[in-house]
């Protein structure tokens, strides 16, 4: 027996996710083109979205997503450090380095969630909260390399002593997460990131990804 589903509910769900797959918005025609219905629908649906500042209308006309998600989305951190931190574990204890994932917050990068090793004898503190600007550091970066080559194979950043001098950070982008955008990866006190710490932090932003579908 199929559940009793909310018709007006789904399409403002639908709404939000189709906004939210686009950089540019769209108009009231592309999404009754998109949905299947009347621009007099698609107009109460938007009315009501803004009244709850999950959707925003620019001068053009174009919808967007507002900035009510913002809220939403800080709710959902919780939630996505839980479904990361056996990955994390993993990472952080097999390659003897912070592990973090990080996720995009406006113009920033955001640490949502850090584990340190437990059997060396010195590793970069590293904490949940931290933000840096997306063009810094290993996280931030492979999150804009995802951006700019979407349909390319996932690979792997390297940087070294930019947020913190010595320090040399690896990060590799989450991916097929719908509603999430951001890296996993870690940091250490070396000039040289070993070579196999890149194919382990692929490996753990996969695993991550695959929690979070």
């Amino acid at each position: 027996m199929t559940a009793e589903t909310s018709q007006t509910l789904d399409r403002g769900l639908r709404v939000l996710k189709l906004l939210a797959d686009t950089d540019h918005g769209l108009t009231v025609t592309e999404l009754s083109h998109k949905l299947g219905v009347n621009r007099t629908v698609v107009y109460r649906l938007l009315a009501t979205l803004e009244q709850h500042a999950l959707v925003r209308r620019d001068l053009g006309g174009r919808a967007r997503v507002g900035l009510g998600v913002l809220g939403l989305g800080r709710q959902v951190h919780p939630l996505v450090r839980e479904a990361a931190m056996p990955a994390l574990r993993s990472l952080a204890e097999d390659i003897g380095a912070t592990a973090h994932l990080t996720l995009v917050d406006g113009a920033e990068a955001l640490a949502v969630a850090v584990v340190e090793p437990t059997w060396t004898d010195y590793h970069v503190a590293y904490r949940a909260g931290f933000r840096h600007p997306l063009d810094r550091g290993a996280a931030g970066k492979a999150i804009l390399s995802a951006r700019m080559q979407p349909s390319a194979e996932p690979g792997y950043t390297l940087t070294h002593s930019e947020l913190e001098a010595g320090a040399s950070g690896a990060a590799a982008p989450l991916l097929g997460v719908t509603g999430v955008e951001g890296s996993v990866g870690v940091v250490m006190l070396a000039d040289v990131v070993p070579e196999r710490v890149g194919a382990r932090v692929m490996e753990a932003a996969r695993e991550v990804a695959e929690a979070l579908r």
